[in-house]
């Protein structure tokens, strides 16, 4: 007995811990209080000392306090605007400064409403949590000084932004140095920002280029979630190859000056599914920064590149080429830039984590099964048979065993009767049971250990990956991303009414409560029907105890899983229904017992 004991121990051990591990990641992580506010760590932490990139120039709010417009059109002053208009982008760049602060992704809305407003990915100066990109020069005691955030630029060439029509600005210092930018775009998500300075005066002068992304406060939705990485990335090079960083808003604050010097790489601000990344040549030494200044007034996040700085002689020019991503983490697009410009690690922009090597080929191969079906739904279902087949002969023995065991249930029953009172002939006869019969007790485990990594690895894609947002399934299922919307305490819909509106109870059993909730759903009383189907058809645990907590696993996960997003709950309850079909045939062969060929048997002699 006591290695039938073991067995039921490992089954235990492994199942309370992925219900602590679920629990610890999915419920108590995005409910975890952040790390201190950025005012008291940056207050507390030591002034950096002077580096090159403090050259690079920062923007100035303009009020004494945290007063901010809500009006766009006011928030954009007078200054004159250059439209940007693309199949994908919607906005506006400031001819102050040269600023790229107004934009949005037209081809992404807010919520599935039909008529909700596109996502806003850039917002200008003035309005709370403004966040804006822009370029420029920086040099010591340069006569008539170089471009600054509040130069006017004047636009001589051009008068929309898209993918054929390009804009050029000029400013003259009027000291001998004349500066020209052209700005571009493409069908995607990639400006090209070409500056051109030329020195006309008398005096040799050395400066150097240098472009930032600014986020003005962190808005209260992102950088909650411990699954999802959110806030400052970059790539930078590190010996032979490159490393990719990552800081999120807690430790950014922490520490609000991280500095890095890299040749080529990019750095930006990320979110779960969008990105801002400065790209600067891939030939070039520069200074990269993610700093945190006014942390107590307006907590400033910047993303900087410093580059090389350089002399103009009198009567040369100098020309610098920089790229801005600002767009959606689609992974086509991200990888076709990766390759087009040749940059490091660009993919993993999208937050693939710790299993990228699970992650990853899941996601190619869910994309390349839509590709054949047109559903997300479907992709994953097809991609949950792939698996199963892919572990067939693993799950085989595992269900072999676990019939022969659940045939010799009477078998051990008479054993354990026989030595009630002498637990190792108990054993060793248990043991000669199991040789005789060539029973692996701990085979039962196998396939749960493996189904792990992968449960974690597909709910990652499913949470991580722009393409599965607001995919829609059949039916009811409109985003596989989000929670079913259906619930049991309005009878799936049949009652017309929001539990979430409910007073003190709402949040726990409205329908995207999150984590651990009250709110059932269909596809949630599938999957716990299934589990505890495919739970009943193993070997009963011969200690009370454990049987009574195994009985209960499925009630617990049922609530656990019910505010997972549908796709991972169609998922699990496709992989149970798959499983239950493969243990049903193999018990059927060895003639063991089963709940399913015991319920048809009672329906048969009821209707008799």
């Amino acid at each position: 007995m006591k290695n039938e004991n073991t067995r039921n121990m490992v089954i235990f051990a492994v199942a309370t811990a992925a219900i602590l591990i679920l629990y610890q990641i999915f419920v108590m992580g995005p409910q975890m209080e952040r790390r201190k506010a950025a005012q008291e760590a940056a207050a507390a932490a030591a002034p950096a000392s002077p580096d090159a990139a403090d050259q690079v120039p920062g923007s100035s709010p303009a009020s004494s306090g945290a007063i901010f417009v809500t009006d766009r059109t006011q928030a954009m002053g007078t200054v004159a605007r250059v439209p940007v208009r693309t199949d994908r982008l919607q906005g506006s760049l400031s001819l102050q400064g040269g600023r790229i602060d107004d934009l949005f992704l037209t081809t992404y809305r807010e919520t599935l409403d039909a008529d909700a407003p596109p996502v806003e990915l850039f917002r200008p100066q003035g309005m709370e949590h403004a966040y804006f990109a822009q370029f420029g020069w920086t040099g010591q005691n340069i006569a008539g000084g170089v471009p600054g955030p509040n130069t006017i630029w004047r636009l001589t060439s051009g008068s929309t932004l898209s993918p054929t029509t390009p804009i050029t600005l000029t400013w003259d210092n009027g000291q001998g140095l004349r500066f020209t930018r052209v700005v571009a775009i493409d069908d995607q998500y990639m400006f090209t920002v070409t500056d051109t300075v030329a020195n006309l005066g008398t005096q040799a002068i050395t400066i150097a280029p240098y472009g930032r992304i600014e986020r003005q406060g962190v808005p209260a939705h992102l950088g909650k979630t411990q699954i999802l990485h959110e806030g400052g990335i970059g790539t930078f090079s590190k010996g032979d190859g490159f490393a990719t960083t990552q800081l999120k808003y807690g430790d950014w604050a922490k520490n609000p000056r991280e500095a890095f010097e890299s040749t080529g790489g990019w750095l930006g601000i990320t979110d779960k599914y969008w990105m801002a990344a400065l790209i600067p040549p891939q030939t070039e030494t520069v200074k990269a920064e993610f700093v945190v200044t006014d942390a107590d007034r307006y907590n400033i996040h910047e993303a900087r590149i410093l580059g090389e700085a350089r002399t103009i002689n009198p009567g040369r020019q100098i020309t610098e080429v920089q790229h801005l991503f600002a767009g959606a983490k689609r992974n086509e697009i991200l990888s076709a830039y990766e390759k087009s410009y040749d940059l490091p690690r660009f993919i993993y922009a999208i937050d693939w984590g710790f299993l990228f090597f699970l992650t990853r080929p899941i996601f190619l191969l869910v994309e390349f099964f839509y590709g054949l079906v047109g559903n997300f739904g479907v992709a994953i279902l097809l991609l949950t048979l792939t698996i199963k087949l892919i572990m067939f002969p693993l799950a085989n023995k595992s269900y072999e065993s676990l019939s022969k065991m659940r045939k010799l249930q009477p078998a051990m029953e008479k054993i354990k009767e026989q030595h009630k009172d002498d637990p190792q002939a108990q054993q060793k006869a248990t043991m000669e049971l199991y040789q005789k019969e060539k029973i692996n007790p701990l085979a039962g485990c196998l396939p749960i250990l493996v189904q792990i990594p992968v449960f974690y690895a597909l709910y990652k894609v499913l949470y991580v990956t722009i393409e599965m947002r607001h995919a829609p399934f059949f039916g009811w299922i409109r985003d596989l991303s989000a929670p079913d919307p259906t619930n049991i305490w309005n009878l799936f819909g049949l009652i017309p009414w929001d539990p979430s509106s409910a007073p003190l109870v709402g949040g726990l059993i409205g329908s995207h409560a999150g984590g651990f909730t009250l709110a059932l759903s269909v596809l949630a009383i599938i999957y716990g029907f299934t589990m505890w189907l495919q739970q009943a058809m193993n070997p009963p645990a011969p200690d009370p105890v454990q049987r009574q907590i195994f009985m209960f696993m499925p009630i617990v996960f049922t609530f656990i899983m019910a505010g997972f997003p549908a796709g991972l709950l169609v998922y699990w309850a496709w992989n149970n229904v798959l499983s239950i079909g493969q243990q049903y045939f193999i018990m059927h062969r060895f003639k063991a017992e089963n709940p399913i060929d015991t319920f048809f048997s009672k329906l048969k002699k009821t209707a008799s």
